[in-house]
């Protein structure tokens, strides 16, 4: 998938996949990753999600990574917060204390750019992406992330009624990408409200990944 497609998306205001709350898996299980205050979270492919907002107010601080410079503008705008902004080489880091967001290509994101994380969040990356680039994302996360706990949210659903994104991503393909490094474990499997795009049966599966 171009990186045109996601840009369009946030140029028109096409952003059905935003949600306005913090993800109530997010809150339910974000214990489960045993942080301490100030730990630092990274949010690959994080868009404006409320839930920054959401850890940032109960204590920690936060790492994104986002494709959309409009997304940014937007998340902080809504943040109450004017950031700095410094390049480092093809990316643009916009800080602001306890955030850190990454404007540009994730691939383009370095260990050494990103900095030490304790945890990793992944609501709508995984599930964002086809899945040759599932398969290049999840090696480069690790990569950079430094092996560190992820709490990841996948849908699953049957992939022929309807083209994603999301994407549905399963159990099995879940071990695929991960069990090497991680032992992971399904903490809450929930229905979609409604359904995937207000018609598909649908599941949203919270899964803890930890270091083996």
């Amino acid at each position: 998938m171009e990186a045109s497609f996601w840009r369009q998306k946030w140029e028109k205001n096409e952003i059905a996949f935003h949600e306005g709350r913090p993800n109530p898996l997010l809150v339910r299980h974000v214990g489960a990753l045993s942080l301490a205050k100030g730990s630092r979270v990274f949010l690959p492919l994080c868009g404006k999600t409320r839930d920054i907002a959401w850890l940032l107010a109960n204590g920690h601080r936060v790492a994104g990574a986002e494709l959309s410079r409009i997304a940014i503008e937007q998340l902080f705008a809504e943040l109450g917060v004017q950031p700095s902004i410094t390049a480092i080489g093809t990316v643009e880091r916009y800080s602001a204390r306890d955030i850190d967001i990454f404007v540009g290509d994730f691939f383009a994101l370095s260990r050494r750019m990103l900095g030490a994380v304790d945890a990793v969040y992944d609501r709508a990356a995984l599930v964002a992406l086809p899945e040759d680039m599932r398969r290049r994302y999840a090696s480069h996360l690790v990569e950079i992330a430094g092996s560190a706990p992820q709490l990841v949210i996948c849908f699953t659903y049957d992939q022929r009624l309807v083209d994603g994104p999301p994407f549905s991503v399963d159990a099995d393909e879940m071990r695929r990408h991960y069990a090497g490094t991680y032992a992971l474990q399904a903490l809450e499997q929930v229905d979609v409200p409604g359904g995937l795009k207000g018609k598909y049966p649908a599941t949203e599966t919270a899964w803890l990944l930890t270091g083996r």
